[in-house]
């Protein structure tokens, strides 16, 4: 471990038990080490061991995604002792250690301070002094993008004021959690990469980097060839899959991505075949750590979503916290390029324990934060 790493983890650990979180405690303390430079793009593996067991996930880098806790952030306040609201919640993530968090949209229960809609410019200024009294830095939202194409006057105002809420935030990303088209056509991810490439550079334009946010199917095969059906589309694939070709037809200075670990390995069990152009069958077995490896700088954030198999069922995993599955992190982590440019979000879509167990989700908070910190390669 390094000096830096020793130093960082020391102040988290200090930190906890004082009753402050990392960010508080490097405030009222001096002499610690400043955080360090991202280090420069290369094949991970070497990286890897040259690092030995250094931390894969450091302090400044462990995050949450808001929707893994929304049962809280939704839970009305004067009805509950548990932490409700944005405010609370906020202060509970600081407290456990999280040092980043993406937002999933901006509304909490009517009740919570500041109201039930925080999408706005004064919004987000209460959201801005809550995340510093926190120790807590935004890293990103799933936001609102634009449905027309071409863009309409009044999705273009709401696409900028989302730009406007998340520099007042802090962030250095605004994304979504869709595809950019649920469509397996060719021609209809031509004209996703098109209305992207536009979105992305009014984001640069801001100061931000745009992302688009994928679930298993976006993994699946293009239909971008072989016989045309009824409606003159193509039936049968080259063997590309969707996101691999929006990967290539988008600018990287402007289109980002973040990929959900747990539902790649989804793809990985899942989409394996297609009909090649001649008809015939073809096997082809996703390599999730691979597409990153390829371009490791057009990830920037991950959700660090953690699988136990059960291959029962359709997608091939159960969600669990973090730390008590099957996806073998360590590696992906350790492999994947870029080491400490990254930003792993935890998620955990079925972490709300709803009436039986209200405050599940902020436990499993903890207990994937205690995990994630533990990661070594």
């Amino acid at each position: 471990m390094s000096a830096y790493e020793e130093e960082m983890e020391t102040a988290g650990n200090l930190g906890r038990k004082l009753g402050l979180n990392r960010r508080q405690f490097l405030a009222a303390t001096t002499g610690m080490a400043a955080v360090a430079a991202v280090t420069a793009a290369g094949p991970m593996k070497s990286v890897a061991r040259a690092a030995g067991n250094g931390i894969l996930v450091p302090p400044p880098r462990r995050g949450i995604i808001l929707y893994t806790v929304r049962d809280a952030i939704s839970r009305d306040p004067l009805s509950s002792n548990l932490p409700s609201g944005f405010r609370a919640v906020l202060q509970e993530l600081g407290r456990i250690g999280y040092a980043q968090v993406e937002f999933a949209g901006y509304g909490q229960h009517a009740n919570a301070e500041g109201g039930a809609s925080l999408e706005s410019v004064a919004g987000a200024r209460l959201l801005r002094g809550w995340l510093d009294d926190s120790g807590l830095a935004a890293q990103g939202n799933h936001g609102f993008i634009p449905g027309s194409w071409p863009l309409n006057q009044a999705d273009l105002d709401r696409f900028k004021l989302h730009l406007e809420i998340a520099n007042i935030l802090g962030m250095k990303h605004v994304g979504t959690g869709n595809d950019p088209t649920s469509s397996a056509y060719k021609a209809d991810w031509d004209v996703a990469a098109e209305k992207w490439n536009t979105l992305g550079q009014i984001a640069s334009e801001a100061g931000l980097k745009l992302y688009t946010h994928n679930h298993d199917v976006a993994y699946s095969f293009l239909l971008d060839s072989g016989p045309l059906d009824a409606q003159g589309r193509p039936t049968r694939s080259s063997g590309i899959r969707r996101l691999e070709y929006f990967l290539q037809n988008t600018d990287p200075k402007h289109v980002w991505l973040e990929m959900d670990i747990f539902w790649a390995h989804v793809a990985q069990y899942k989409h394996k075949t297609y009909t090649a152009p001649d008809g015939s069958a073809q096997t082809q077995i996703f390599n999730p750590l691979g597409v990153v490896q390829a371009q490791t700088m057009r990830f920037p954030l991950f959700h660090a979503k953690d699988g136990k198999i059960n291959t029962g069922t359709a997608n091939g995993y159960d969600m669990v916290p973090f730390g008590t599955g099957d996806i073998d992190y360590k590696s992906f982590f350790s492999e994947m390029g870029a080491k400490g440019y990254h930003n792993p979000m935890y998620e955990q879509d079925n972490a709300p324990g709803g009436t039986a167990n209200p405050g599940q989700s902020l436990q499993y908070a903890a207990l994937s934060y205690n995990n994630i910190s533990k990661l070594r390669g």
